[in-house]
């Protein structure tokens, strides 16, 4: 009984611990990076930060609620980085510049980030992309004032 109790608690263990491994510390670094040039990039103004956090094929999308209903507000990777020629977030004061980044979860290659920033939340998805981490997609939403 305990032989077959034991194996069973072995079982269950190697199963989260291969999944984990497919994560590694270098992984870790890198999606943080890519996160901080992404919101580091906006406050600073630093269109070339912006680039190369970002996949080409970026879609950075907002849902509003208005009197007629919902919408969606979508962003290219070419219009964020057009913004942030504009001087972004550079005019932001400094005790507004807030860049929380919290990884969500890694799977292979893929992760989900979260960014607490000082008006805003960012929930990313990043990827793997030609050896380099980029994200691929925005999903955010405006904090309550």
């Amino acid at each position: 009984m305990k032989l077959r109790h034991l194996a069973l608690v072995a079982i269950l263990t190697i199963g989260p611990v291969t999944g984990a491994l497919a994560q590694t510390s270098a992984d870790s670094t890198a999606i943080v990076a890519t996160a901080l040039d992404y919101i580091e990039g906006w406050y600073e103004g630093n269109a070339e930060r912006m680039e190369r956090a970002l996949h080409p094929d970026l879609a950075k999308r907002i849902v509003r609620e208005t009197e007629s209903g919902s919408s969606l507000g979508h962003m290219t990777a070419e219009m964020l980085v057009g913004a942030v020629q504009r001087g972004g977030g550079r005019n932001t004061p400094g005790d507004r510049v807030q860049k929380d980044v919290t990884i969500l979860d890694i799977y292979e290659g893929t992760a989900s980030v979260k960014i607490v920033a000082g008006d805003w939340i960012d929930y990313l998805h990043v990827a793997r992309w030609n050896g380099e981490w980029k994200i691929i997609n925005v999903l955010w939403a405006l904090k309550p004032r």
